[in-house]
């Protein structure tokens, strides 16, 4: 099963439109999905679900396990203040250790309204993740300008933008 991680808490954010396009994408190759949307969270997860709190909010149980039954991750991220969102640290380091995604594989897309296309949110997350045992998909695809790119229905206007999504989703459920 792959999972689909919208990387923001952020409701009708653009990495959850960004996610549904893969997750069509992902659809057209007959590849298994689900996505797990961080807008999800329970608003007081930081300090009701972690440390010593630890597998005890079924709250967020509920999200945990959708990142547990993956054998693949698919995060899609944007870049805020040069990392990723502050949201998905909390869900990971909520994630049981060791374990919750050790040994699991993962991929990355990164968003952002720049021109780097959140290659330091990308480069943060890669470091956590190895950090973890995740093993990470060399191909990190980056969305640079997505202001500029992305519709208000959530498609890509940037045909090479595309194509990179679809080289990867390919690559993905080969994996």
């Amino acid at each position: 099963m792959i999972t689909l991680i919208s990387g923001t808490n952020r409701p009708n954010s653009r990495a959850r439109q960004v996610t549904n396009l893969y997750a069509q994408l992902l659809t057209e190759l007959g590849a298994p999905h689900q996505i797990l949307d961080l807008v999800a969270l329970p608003p007081a997860f930081l300090t009701e679900a972690l440390y010593h709190n630890t597998g005890q909010h079924e709250e967020f149980n509920q999200l945990a396990r959708l990142a547990e039954e993956a054998d693949t991750l698919v995060f899609v991220v944007p870049e805020y203040n040069c990392s990723f969102p502050g949201a998905l640290k909390g869900f990971i380091d909520g994630l049981p250790y060791p374990g919750g995604i050790r040994g699991k594989k993962a991929a990355l897309v990164g968003l952002g309204t720049g021109q780097q296309g959140g290659l330091l949110a990308l480069s943060h997350l890669t470091d956590v993740l190895m950090y973890l045992g995740t093993i990470v998909l060399p191909a990190r695809v980056r969305l640079p300008g997505i202001d500029a790119h992305l519709t208000p229905d959530g498609q890509l206007t940037q045909p090479l933008l595309l194509q990179l999504l679809r080289e990867q989703a390919a690559q993905v459920a080969a994996w």
